[in-house]
């Protein structure tokens, strides 16, 4: 049966390839060739298409494409109280490739402004959305902390870092409360913690700078919980779980096990968006920890690392493999990510990106 409201059977996580006139108007904007009023009229204009088509594509769920950002996470960072960005010394490093060298550091006490940029992304997504679902998508809080921990965290400011994590939980159940008042009912948290709280690799990395990797999780879900407290019935807040995605490279692997139980059986969202498109991610056994119920898993059977399309008879025998362990009803589908959790964009062309979302779609719609 198709779902009337998020998330959908045929769903997506929010970024698209952005287009040549956005990434030339990000050049001549950062050059001073052009005013950031220019630059948002390319933008609106980019924006405007690339939610036509996902309506054309059959999506019943549009975003911005995440087109505004250069990053997925760091530009909402950026328009915190409390929050700097800073030049790191060496970028995110992923399997083979290295980001751009940013980081955020934190630098007075945390909060959510009111008139946070992303807010009027936000208004105007909606505005064009027609009777799609317009989704916004923001970084989830525990991405505040984990990348740089304790040392990008000023220690007069918050010398006990308890208070740090009351100031994150606060922040973002403001932004949540902001959001739904500018008219959002659908809000995704992009994570990519959970997945690093999977590798054996990155725990190992993790105990070697002196935090624990369970504490962290029990942390994370304390932070993430205290922020849904209290949130509006009629908002759904679908939590991605991300193993990295950058120029269609990865960082961490490993199954959902380790975080299986205080992720699935603890954190209150109303969606999962899981990573599955292939064996670093492990298994479905996991997935017998979702919450019988309202609780959604949106499988991200689909990827967006390369163009090369899944043959739809193997997309459903996994759906029926994952149904073994969730009932069918509480599974959707979408791409394992993004296209472009960066500017930068994967390895694919925009043919083969609606090609996919195609997929998604006639995949659903054929099993539900």
């Amino acid at each position: 049966m198709q779902r009337e409201t998020a998330p959908f059977r045929a769903d997506t996580v929010g970024s698209f390839l952005r287009p040549a006139a956005i990434k030339q108007a990000r050049e001549q904007f950062s050059a001073g060739e052009i005013d950031a009023a220019a630059l948002r009229q390319v933008e609106d204009a980019a924006i405007r298409d690339v939610v036509a088509k996902q309506r054309e594509n059959g999506l019943k769920v549009v975003t911005d494409g995440e087109f505004r950002r250069g990053w997925w996470h760091f530009d909402f960072f950026y328009g915190l109280d409390g929050v700097e960005s800073y030049e790191a010394e060496q970028g995110i490093q992923f399997n083979g490739v290295q980001t751009k060298a940013h980081g955020v550091k934190v630098v007075s006490k945390l909060g959510f402004p009111a008139d946070h940029p992303m807010l009027g992304h936000f208004r105007f997504l909606q505005s064009i959305a027609g009777d799609a679902v317009p989704k916004m998508t923001i970084p989830s809080p525990s991405v505040l902390h984990f990348r740089g921990g304790r040392k990008v965290i000023d220690a007069e400011v918050y010398p006990d870092l308890a208070d740090y994590f009351d100031d994150l939980a606060q922040t973002y159940k403001a932004a949540i409360q902001a959001f739904y008042d500018a008219g959002c009912r659908y809000l995704q948290l992009d994570d990519t913690v959970w997945a690093y709280l999977c590798s054996e690799d990155q725990k190992r990395d993790i105990r070697a700078r002196g935090d624990d990797p369970d504490q962290l999780a029990q942390t994370y879900a304390q932070v993430l919980n205290k922020a849904l407290e209290g949130k509006p019935a009629d908002l759904t807040v679908g939590l991605h779980v991300c193993r990295g995605n950058f120029r269609s490279t990865w960082i961490s692997e490993g199954g959902y096990g380790p975080v299986a139980e205080i992720l699935f059986g603890s954190v209150n969202v109303d969606a999962f968006f899981l990573e599955y498109d292939n064996a670093r991610s492990g298994g479905f056994e996991p997935l017998r920890y979702i919450k019988p119920g309202h609780q959604q898993v949106v499988l991200g059977l689909i990827t967006t690392k390369v163009g090369e399309l899944e043959d739809p008879a193997q997309v459903k025998t996994r759906l029926e493999e994952a149904a073994q362990y969730v009932s069918l009803d509480q599974i959707c589908l979408s791409p394992q990510c993004g296209f472009a959790s960066t500017e930068e964009g994967n390895s694919l062309t925009e043919a083969q990106q609606w090609q996919k979302i195609r997929l998604v779609v006639d995949i659903a719609n054929q099993v539900w």
